[in-house]
Order: structure tokens, then sequence, then C-alpha cells
């Protein structure tokens, strides 16, 4: 449990620092929602891109492994869909909340917990789980809800609307062009290279930033109570049922090599990620229920994941 504390920690630490500053009001009522439009426009999409022009790097591609990270996510994904939408939720909401419960912090925690545990050669499938969440879940999310709030009878005109707004979205277009750079062999030069590192670094310490100022947030309390039913189901099927799935396919379908294995475990049982609060702030949904749901999966992990990790075969 002490491994998984000492990576836990920075991200209570960075929740408090934004809840102390809101509470004692050196930060202003709208830094909650400039700080997330950073990560949104800049951090990111920075993040996403200098990953995925990396993507060369990544050896041993395991087909397997993606195979099985991608159907735990996919698994609780469409029943946190199924759910929401059948308990009267609104899609764009619905949609939100399976992002939710699919979303592990693959990215702030999976990297720093897989190398702790692991070691240098656990990068590979820790870089890979962290595309796939936020690149490929998150585009899905994305497109989804674009579907929704452009939907019409005439299938063309929808098309045209929804391609047009994904290509305004910096999401998606920062890990495309990441992508375009990886195949094409350019080597970018080394500022450029580190100013998307630095941007793409911030990403993560401003989300939690930015959930701390919005669970001190005086008009959060009021205006939108949190949703107990919500919140315990996304956080049993984040910890529970997604890394179950997962270790169906990783250990009994697919026999992968035990470090591909336990690291696609070790990942699916994350607690919530960032992205699906900044997903709610940016569609201007209900974030309350997702930014406390991402606090306490994140404190019930302590107990879960340190359950994975004594399970972990050593020597």
């Amino acid at each position: 449990m002490l491994a998984v504390f000492n990576v836990a920690f920075p991200v209570f630490s960075l929740i408090f620092v934004g809840f102390f500053c809101r509470r004692r009001n050196i930060l202003g009522a709208n830094a909650s929602t400039e700080l997330n439009r950073f990560v949104i426009y800049l951090g990111l999409p920075s993040l996403l891109f200098e990953a995925m022009s990396r993507l060369s790097s990544v050896e041993a591609f395991n087909v397997g492994y993606v195979v099985a990270f991608l159907l735990g996510m996919a698994g609780v994904y469409l029943i946190t869909l199924f759910l929401r939408l059948r308990q009267g939720a609104h899609f764009i909401d619905a949609t939100i909340d399976a992002l939710g419960s699919a979303y592990p912090n693959s990215g702030f925690l999976g990297i720093p917990l897989c190398l702790l545990t692991f070691g240098e050669a656990s990068l590979p499938p820790a870089i890979i789980g962290t595309l796939m969440t936020a690149c490929l879940l998150f585009a899905i999310a994305i497109v989804m809800i674009e579907m929704s709030r452009q939907a019409e009878k005439h299938l063309g005109r929808t098309l045209l609307k929804v391609g047009r707004a994904l290509i305004r979205n910096p999401i998606m277009v920062a890990p495309i062009l990441g992508m375009l750079v990886s195949l094409s062999g350019i080597a970018l030069p080394s500022g450029i290279q580190q100013l998307f590192k630095y941007l793409g670094a911030a990403a993560g310490p401003c989300a939690l930033v930015s959930i701390g100022l919005f669970l001190a947030s005086p008009s959060s309390e009021g205006a939108a109570p949190v949703k107990t039913q919500t919140l315990s189901l996304l956080v049993f099927l984040k910890l529970i049922l997604q890394p179950a799935i997962t270790a169906v396919f990783a250990f009994w379908v697919f026999d992968l090599p035990p470090l591909w294995a336990y690291s696609a475990l070790l990942l699916s049982a994350l607690p919530i990620g960032n992205g699906p609060f900044m997903l709610a702030e940016l569609y201007g949904r209900e974030a309350t229920t997702m930014s406390r749901a991402i606090l306490f999966s994140t404190v019930c992990s302590l107990v879960t994941v340190s359950v994975i990790l004594a399970l972990v075969p050593h020597g």
C-alpha cells in the first residue's frame, strides 16, 4: 500500500491545493473554469501530441494486450451507458458517466506506478494504455456527444456538423497530428519537443487543482447535489468490474506474458482520471458527482490497487 500511497499522495495534495486556494479566496470564482480551459486547449492536446509523436518508440506491440484492455473499457462503458439511460439520464450526461466508469488515470498514476512495480520494461504497456484511454476512449465519447448534439433527420448535415465540431476540438486534432509526425519520421527540433513536454506536464496537475477549485465552489455545493447512487455505481464499475473483465481476457483468454497481463490488470484498476470531469465542464453539464467520483475512487483505490500489487509475483 505504501507504493500506491506514494503515487496517489500528490493527487490528493493537488486537489486539496485547489480546494484550499478557493476557500481562502486566493483564486477566484472563475479559476476552475479557466484552469480547465487551459488543460483542454493547451495542456492535454500538447500531452497527446507529444505522446503520439513518440509512438514509434513503443516496441513489442502486443495485440492481445490491446484487445484485453480495450474490452475491459468497452464493457463497463456500455454497461454504464445502458444503466444511466435506463434511469432517465440525459444522453450527454450518460455518456460522460460511461466515460468516467471506464477512464483509468493511466497517465498521471499508471505510468509511475507501473515503473515502480515492474521497472522500465513496463513503459510500453503503460504508454499504450494511456493512449487508448486519453485518445481512443475520449474520442469515442466526444463523437457520441457531438452526434447527439447535432442530431438531425438529414444524415448528411448531421455528419457535416459533427465533422466540423471534431475538427475544432483540440483534444481530437492533437493526437492525429502527433501520429502523422510519428509516421512521417520527421524529427521535431528539441526546442519544440520541450515546449510540448512543458505544456503536457502541466495538464495533470492543473486538472487536479481545477477539481479542488470546483469542489470548494459555493455554487457547486448549492446547485448540483451529489447523486449518491450514480457515484457508487461509477466507483464500483471502475474499481471492481473493469479490472475483473480485463483480467479474464488478459490471463485466461489471451494468456498474455506476465508483464503485459499484470500491467493491463493494474492499469484497468486505477481510479477515475480527470478526463470525464473536463468533458463535463467543456459541455456545461453537471460536474459535481463526477468530481467526487474521481476523489472517492482515488481514495478507495488505495485498498483495491494494493490488493492487486500483492498478487504480482516478485522475483
